[in-house]
């Protein structure tokens, strides 16, 4: 057997390339979540997803859409959240690329400030499903569930192959 010419090492290169420069930029998505929720910037996290993304979070339903996104960050618990001090951190993610599609698995916590200092308000697993959308990673679903015991958290971590 020949060892392969230089033709396909090039390309061999290139793949690898392309593919990390695919998870870097799917792991840039994902770390820009955190930051824009604790600035309250509903439209730019909005801009993380497709035109028909869904956010689905635990506890909070399913929303489907830019406006509906956002809206979840411009009312009620987020605003409460602000008002007392938070920080969303996203833990690091698990990708598999699937062409142009992928999917990111890992953990998320939401500390909350009190009287005594930040506490751990939401421990979460979270499954995001990604997709290139005019050559930009865009989120198309984002499943959270909090870490409470049940099966449901533990299917979205589930990792694949």
């Amino acid at each position: 057997m020949s060892s392969p010419g230089p033709e396909d090492r090039l390309h061999a290169l290139e793949t690898r390339l392309a593919a990390l420069e695919d998870r870097e930029a799917i792991r840039n998505l994902i770390a820009s979540y955190g930051p824009l929720a604790d600035s309250g910037n509903a439209a730019a996290i909005a801009a993380l997803w497709t035109d028909g993304g869904v956010y689905e979070v635990g506890g909070y339903g399913e929303h489907t859409g830019h406006t509906a996104i956002a809206a979840l960050f411009t009312a009620g618990t987020h605003l409460d959240l602000m008002q007392d001090g938070c920080a969303h951190l996203i833990g690091p993610q698990h990708i598999n690329l699937h062409g142009d599609h992928a999917t990111a698995v890992g953990h998320s916590c939401v500390f909350r400030r009190t009287d005594s200092g930040f506490e751990a308000w939401r421990v979460s697993a979270n499954r995001w499903e990604l997709a290139k959308d005019n050559g930009e990673w865009r989120i198309t679903r984002r499943s959270n569930r909090p870490l409470d015991g049940s099966e449901a958290a533990r299917v979205l971590l589930a990792l694949e192959g």
